[in-house]
């Protein structure tokens, strides 16, 4: 599956042109991305900013062609969209909504097992290119900056903190990733590695963790194998009792992996140098590059 980060075209398609879909929208065509489609079952034949809406993602394709498909669409039908999107052939489905019931979830990951489709969320906040002028998501364009620093992130105000951190400190970023906080979900921590080190633009990278689940060991594992690059690492929630959910539905302690203290200790047996507070994280990267 070809990275999110060298594609050719970058065309998208926005579904959910409610209130806060049609804001977020408008905020991605401000920073430069191409959005050629809108898609509401209520507004066929209308336009957004001269861009045209269709009642279908079907539809939508068939007349602009889009790469990735942008979604907004409300908790309860935002499963039903995801598979409308994959069932039309768009190649990177990022999927913005939170609250999404798990079992809906459940159902779309095992519909795209085996199928050609990047997917990206759900409750995250997409994907930032600033070379490309590309933002799909709610990323805000006017916190990034150019430059060699892959950023990483399941959490989405910490991908904004660690963001706002290294631009001030002189340090551009090749690409912004948020792959959320939920249980289930598309693109993990391993995928968007991998494509940080094969991309020739990205020289350093940092993620951000939470507690709860071994997605964090999975990567250890991942950096210790195959990255060549430096990481730095920050790991939320290390105060964290056992039990409670905290903020994510995926945030949560449910055994000892799911630790902070035990990703703490698989990132720093994998080589990765870690920032005891997301607060250190720009300081900690300008020790290294």
């Amino acid at each position: 599956m070809k990275s999110i980060l060298n594609k050719d075209s970058n065309k998208v398609l926005v579904q959910g042109l409610g209130r806060d879909g049609s804001f977020q929208a408008q905020k991605c065509i401000d920073y430069g991305t191409q959005v050629v489609a809108g898609v509401h079952p209520t507004k066929a034949g209308e336009s957004f900013n001269e861009i045209p809406i269709f009642g279908s993602v079907q539809d939508a394709v068939k007349q602009t062609s889009p790469d990735i498909g942008l979604i907004f669409v409300p908790a309860p039908f935002a499963s039903d969209a995801i598979i409308e999107q994959v069932d039309a052939g768009i190649e990177t489905v990022v999927c913005i909504t939170e609250g999404i019931p798990v079992n809906d979830m459940l159902k779309v990951n095992n519909y795209i097992q085996g199928k050609k489709v990047r997917l990206i969320g759900p409750n995250c906040p997409g994907f930032l290119i600033p070379s490309k002028k590309l933002k799909v998501g709610i990323i805000p364009g006017s916190i990034v900056s150019e430059g060699k620093v892959g950023v990483v992130s399941r959490s989405g105000t910490l991908t904004y903190e660690a963001i706002v951190q290294l631009t001030m400190l002189g340090i551009g970023q090749s690409a912004c990733v948020g792959i959320g906080g939920d249980p289930l979900h598309g693109t993990s921590f391993v995928d968007v590695l991998q494509m940080f080190e094969e991309d020739q633009n990205t020289e350093a990278i940092v993620m951000i963790g939470e507690i709860g689940g071994t997605r964090e060991q999975a990567a250890a594992k991942m950096i210790k194998e195959s990255i060549s690059k430096p990481v730095v690492a920050s790991i939320v929630g290390q105060t964290a009792p056992e039990g409670r959910r905290m903020g994510h539905a995926g945030a949560v302690i449910t055994g000892k992996s799911a630790l902070a203290s035990e990703k703490i200790k698989s990132l720093k047996s994998a080589g990765v140098y870690i920032a005891d507070s997301p607060t250190e994280i720009g300081l900690r990267l300008k020790e290294l590059i």
